[in-house]
């Protein structure tokens, strides 16, 4: 039966399929993971191995890859390159799995060898092994509360002793980058039913937790008010940008993928899409959302087409859309966005300094013609939230204190910070007024934000042995100072 559903689907689209119940299926591998189910799709294919296209790639394919390979369920679909370019030929594309197919070769596809690609778009999967770890409600599949599966029950991980080289090795197993968390004291709320695993110990080297150091399993002294988190980089959103007008706060939106700038179809497109632009690109509220190439048309890929968002999100990619590339659109409906902040845009009077990257480092506002700091006092994530997505940065991760990132100098600007997390610029959280303040500069406020990839918590000054920089989470939304 199998092999007739099979059947009829390659010949109701027209695509050709490797379906032969005679022949075995090609050998398969998955290479450049952190374990042997998670990586690079290769098949084997007139002895010589190739990759898989990840046009249509999604969680059904990845399913029968892990299936296949006796590596579980899947638990993410991977494209863009994400564990590395291959070299060599590229053997299938416009993969079509239902889920259900035992091998990759019952799916629909090109005939061998026959795509429009490059190693740039090389497909990858990440697959749960055994046992199955996830993390739950966090603000993504890469945070979250930690649990495992064990005895068909899913349970939750006790902290004590975790650390990041823990976090670690739960990122690397779900395909989430690198750890820059690992909270506990249930952050991310207490879980229900079993407690599996206590006293974990990871190097960090391991490719999944079930290969660190723990009691047994369902041996702990804890209750869920100790539930283990983690904090995953996951992937960063791609560059956006906004072209063809006299300020970088209105224009054509475009985005950068697969190293190539495309634009966006206007199907669908108004104003709480506007807003997540604006928002992610630190220029204030959608004022309009224009399509019908209101800011001439672009060139080259439209990338994204049915942009769904609710106006919530920090990052365009956090909203519902086809496929990358996948559009029935010409240049003559890209999308457009005017944000607000028009004039203020051109020099932010907000920057955060002497950290690691644009994104993280301590709170400096422009007053009176002079840069000068925040104070520490009541700083907390949502203030931290309206800093980040003010500059564009995402969201927050963190809000260190006690000068985290080193003291500054001259005026401190603003003390007793209160933002709800939902303002659309730092000025409009109560504080006191500015300049008055009962503090000094080894209280400077600091933030750390997701919106470029840190390498990892660990890696930034001052990170403790938890990787842990301050406070945490707070998620909401934000503009410019």
């Amino acid at each position: 039966m199998a092999f007739l559903a099979t059947l009829a689907n390659c010949l109701l689209r027209n695509i050709q399929c490797l379906i032969s119940p005679s022949l075995e299926p090609p050998e398969l591998r998955l290479v450049n993971g952190s374990n042997h189910c998670s990586g690079r799709v290769e098949v084997l294919h007139d002895q010589q191995w190739g990759t898989v296209c990840d046009d249509g790639w999604d969680l059904s394919d990845a399913e029968v890859v892990c299936r296949q390979l006796g590596c579980g369920a899947a638990v993410a679909a991977l494209g863009s390159a994400h564990f590395g370019r291959g070299r060599g030929s590229i053997w299938l594309d416009d993969m079509n799995c239902t889920g259900t197919e035992d091998a990759i070769v019952e799916c629909s596809f090109r005939p061998w060898g026959d795509n429009h690609c490059y190693h740039g778009e090389d497909a990858g999967v990440v697959c749960s092994e055994l046992p199955e770890v996830r993390l739950v409600n966090g603000s993504s599949r890469c945070s979250g509360r930690v649990e495992v599966l064990h005895d068909q029950q899913w349970g939750t991980v006790c902290d004590d002793g975790w650390d990041l080289n823990d976090a670690k090795v739960v990122c690397q197993q779900l395909g989430c980058g690198v750890a820059l968390e690992a909270p506990g004291s249930s952050h991310f709320g207490q879980g229900h039913g079993s407690i599996w695993l206590d006293d974990v110990s990871c190097a960090g080297t391991e490719s999944a937790l079930s290969e660190c150091d723990t009691r047994p399993w369902g041996d702990h002294n804890c209750n869920h008010g100790e539930d283990a988190g983690v904090v995953c980089s996951g992937s960063c959103p791609p560059e956006i940008r906004l072209v063809n007008s006299s300020s970088r706060c209105s224009g054509r939106v475009e985005v950068l993928h697969d190293q190539q700038w495309g634009t966006v179809c206007d199907d669908g497109w108004d104003l709480s899409d506007a807003e997540v632009v604006c928002r992610q690109l630190g220029c204030g509220a959608a004022v309009a959302a224009p399509g019908s190439a209101h800011f001439g048309q672009g060139h080259d890929s439209i990338w994204l087409d049915k942009v769904n968002c609710t106006g919530t999100e920090g990052a365009i990619t956090e909203c519902s859309f086809r496929p990358w590339g996948e559009h029935n659109c010409s240049h003559g409906e890209d999308a457009s966005v005017v944000c607000s902040d028009l004039e203020v845009s051109q020099q932010v009077p907000l920057r955060l300094s002497d950290g690691p990257h644009r994104c993280a480092g301590r709170v400096e506002v422009f007053y009176e013609k002079e840069w000068g700091t925040v104070c520490d006092d009541g700083w907390d994530l949502c203030d931290a939230e309206v800093v980040c997505w003010q500059l564009g940065c995402g969201a927050a991760i963190s809000a260190p204190s006690s000068s985290h990132f080193g003291r500054g100098l001259g005026s401190i600007w603003l003390d007793d910070v209160n933002c709800t997390g939902t303002e659309s610029s730092l000025s409009e959280c109560e504080a006191k007024p500015r300049g008055v303040h009962n503090c000094d500069h080894g209280e400077d406020a600091g933030v750390v934000c997701s919106g470029s990839c840190c390498s990892s918590a660990s890696e930034l000054p001052g990170a403790n042995s938890a990787g842990v920089l301050g406070p945490v989470f707070c998620f909401s939304q934000m503009m410019l100072f």
